[in-house]
């Protein structure tokens, strides 16, 4: 991961965007020494997938899970 002081970013932006674009190169921008924004490439997938993405295709269903519970629920 390459660090830049956000000066240095002001200055050579393009540059550095497209580096993080063309080769995937993290950057950790920095107000002195304090870590501030971090670039990266954008991804497609969401948290939601990279968590469960193990288990796709794995989950059985045993029943139409369209059909109605109202059955199974007791009025309150």
């Amino acid at each position: 991961m390459k660090t830049i002081d956000k000066n240095q970013l002001k200055e050579n932006l393009l540059e550095f965007l497209q580096l993080v674009e063309l080769e995937g190169e993290e950057i950790l921008v920095t107000d002195g020494n304090k870590p501030v924004v971090r670039i990266s490439q954008y991804e497609k997938t969401s948290e939601t997938e990279k968590l469960f993405k193990n288990m796709r295709g794995k989950v059985k269903y045993f029943e139409d899970l369209t059909t109605p519970t109202t059955e199974e629920w007791q009025e309150v």
